[in-house]
C-alpha cells in the first residue's frame, strides 16, 4: 500500500517551521510536521533548519533493517511516512521536495538536471532575508537543479570533503537553512543491489554521519530553535543480476520515511 501523504507537502511545512511564506506553487503543508513543530516550539519558529538528504533509502529498507538506523532513530522523534513522486528518480523528487510542486509544475519529469525556474524554497528563504546553502558532491542533482540563486553552493568530488564542509558550516553557524546531500547508498545500490554488503555499509555510514551532525547541532547550535531532518528523495528495488534500481510506480520506489527532530533553544 502506498503512503497516503505526498512528498509535495514537505516544502510548505519547512517554510512554516521558519515562519516564512511557502513557494508560490507549493502544496498545503504537511499537517503532522507542522503539529510537531508547534508542540515542540510552543508557537515559536525555527531559526535554523538542517536537512540531511540521503539518496534512495526506501521505507522497506528502514523496516527490514531497523538496527542500521538506530543512531538516527535515537536522535529523532517524528517518523514521517511520505509517498514520493513519479518518475521516482532523484532530480524529479528533489525538485518536488524543495518546491512543493508536482513534477509537471516544477518542470523536471525525467532523469535530467535543468535549473528549476519556478519559485523554490530557496527563493522563499532569500526573500525572507534568510541565508541558505547546499553542500553536495560530483554531478549530483542537488548541486545543479537549484543553481542561479543568490546563495552559496559547495560541490566537491567526494563525500569526505562534503562532510568536512558540512561540519565547518555547523561550527561557524552562519547559515539559516543547510542542505547536505549523500548519494553513496544510491551508487552502491545500483551496482550491487539494495541489500548488498556494499550498499548496507554505505547506509550505515549515512546514518552515523547524520548522528554526528546531530550531536554537533546540539552543541554548537544550542542557542537556536533548530529543525533537523533525515530526508530521502525516493526508494529502490532489486532488479535482475542482483543490481538495484528505482523510478517505477511501485511501493518499493515510492514509499519513504523521513525522520525529524526539533531542538529548542537553550538559554
Amino acid at each position: 500500500m502506498l503512503n497516503g501523504t505526498s512528498l509535495d507537502t514537505l516544502c510548505a511545512a519547512l517554510a512554516y517551521a521558519m515562519g516564512i511564506e511557502a513557494p508560490e506553487c507549493a502544496a498545503a503543508p504537511n499537517e503532522a510536521l507542522c503539529a510537531y513543530i508547534d508542540e515542540k516550539l510552543q508557537g515559536k519558529k525555527a531559526d535554523r533548519i538542517f536537512m540531511y538528504n540521503p539518496d534512495a533509502v526506501a521505507q522497506w529498507v528502514y523496516e527490514k533493517y531497523p538496527q542500521f538506523f538506530t543512531p538516527a532513530v535515537k536522535r529523532t522523534e517524528l517518523e514521517l511516512p511520505l509517498c514520493t513522486v513519479m518518475p521516482s528518480v532523484t532530480p524529479v523528487c528533489f525538485g518536488t521536495m524543495y518546491t512543493g510542486a508536482q513534477p509537471a509544475v516544477h518542470g523536471i519529469q525525467k532523469y535530467a538536471k535543468p535549473v528549476i525556474k519556478i519559485d523554490t524554497l530557496f527563493d522563499a528563504l532569500l526573500r525572507a532575508g534568510k541565508k541558505p546553502v547546499i553542500v553536495a558532491y560530483g554531478e549530483c542533482s542537488l548541486g545543479k537543479i537549484f543553481l542561479e540563486r543568490d546563495m552559496d553552493y559547495f560541490v566537491y568530488p567526494d563525500m569526505d570533503m562534503v562532510n568536512a564542509k558540512a561540519a565547518e558550516i555547523l561550527l561557524r553557524d552562519e547559515y539559516d537553512f543547510v542542505v547536505v546531500y549523500n548519494g553513496n547508498y544510491d551508487s552502491a545500490m545500483h551496482k550491487c543491489g539494495p541489500e548488498s554488503m556494499e550498499a548496507l555499509g554505505e547506509l550505515r555510514a549515512n546514518v552515523r554521519t547524520f548522528a554526528a551532525f546531530s550531536e554537533m547541532i546540539m552543541t554548537h547550535w544550542k542557542h537556536h530553535n533548530t529543525l533537523v531532518g533525515f530526508a530521502m528523495d525516493h526508494g529502490c528495488h532489486e532488479i535482475d543480476g542482483g543490481c538495484g534500481s528505482h523510478g517505477l510506480d511501485m511501493e518499493e520506489d515510492l514509499n519513504i520515511l523521513h525522520l525529524y527532530q526539533i531542538y529548542p533553544a537553550k538559554e
